[in-house]
């Protein structure tokens, strides 16, 4: 009977949250080991399914750069990196669309139609999705008064969310996952851009009322590997020039604040390396992970 109880609780503690997400977008960004181990792919798929059935909005953007690292690699092709991002010439942006809209695109796809939702696979060359400008790259040098501007190719930046085919979607109940390849049309090229940034251009245009992003951490912690549970952005801001938040942090955190700076209600930084993440995030009072506000 105790036990019993307890499922009543927990569905009673999801109730207002349940109401005050009815009919709100939420835009997720799938990465990590969320999307390597089988356990944690099926949880996310019911997750998303679960969000839909209730009548909230999910919108999925994914990564895939372990996956794009496997093939170059059974290709015999030497993967390089500048500052974090991956060089991408002419072949290799053709691998990465192969991969990104192609392979993982459609097994998510397949998760969550399995899992009872009607998911729908899409890259930003749909529908204009994503419009994109090829992003520079500069250095300082000891050797130059200017910065050396440093070309990695076919890596982009969003300039554009064309949100026509998301809304035409959302109408017929459809829940989207989004491969982040944008499109220049003027240039007719293709360009491989972060997810996190594409994931934060998505729900500013969408006007979401949340932000989600996966991580293979638990959120953001102190100096003392505390995790923190909530920041303003004024704080986050703070933290990141003391150093507190630094490396690979400081740009997920800074997709987070320009997504609340943009109209997002909340973003959060969430594990994904727990089971049913999202649904702990949105439904329960504690939650779990970091979340950014105004």
């Amino acid at each position: 009977m105790k036990h019993m109880h307890s499922r009543a609780s927990t569905l009673i503690e999801a109730l207002p949250y349940l109401q005050r997400f009815a009919e709100q977008t939420i835009v997720i960004k799938y990465g990590g080991n969320a999307m390597v181990e089988a356990s944690l792919k099926e949880s996310f798929a019911m997750d998303i399914t679960l969000m839909k059935q209730v009548g909230i909005n999910p919108v999925v953007v994914h990564g895939g750069g372990p996956q794009i690292g496997e093939m170059l690699q059974k290709l015999g092709k030497q993967a390089e990196f500048i500052d974090g991002m991956r060089v991408t010439d002419d072949e290799t942006m053709d691998i990465v669309e192969m991969v990104l809209a192609g392979r993982v695109n459609k097994e998510i796809v397949a998760n969550i139609n399995r899992a009872g939702g009607k998911a729908v696979g899409l890259s930003g060359k749909d529908g204009g999705l994503i419009c994109a400008r090829k992003m520079e790259v500069s250095r300082k040098t000891a050797e130059f008064d200017v910065p050396e501007i440093i070309d990695i190719g076919h890596v982009g930046k969003v300039h554009k969310i064309n949100t026509a085919i998301l809304e035409v979607l959302d109408q017929d109940k459809f829940i989207p996952v989004i491969a982040p390849v944008g499109f220049h049309k003027d240039a007719g090229q293709s360009f491989n851009i972060n997810a996190d940034l594409v994931a934060s251009a998505v729900a500013q245009a969408l006007g979401a009322a949340k932000l989600i992003l996966l991580t293979d951490v638990a959120g953001v912690l102190d100096d003392n590997k505390t995790l923190q549970p909530q920041f303003t952005t004024q704080k986050a801001r703070d933290w990141i020039e003391q150093g507190t938040i630094s490396g690979g942090m400081i740009p997920k955190v800074n997709c987070c604040l320009d997504a609340v700076e943009g109209g997002v209600a909340r973003a959060h930084i969430i594990d994904g390396r727990v089971p049913h993440a999202i649904l702990l995030e949105m439904f329960t009072d504690e939650g779990v992970g970091t979340v950014f506000s105004a």
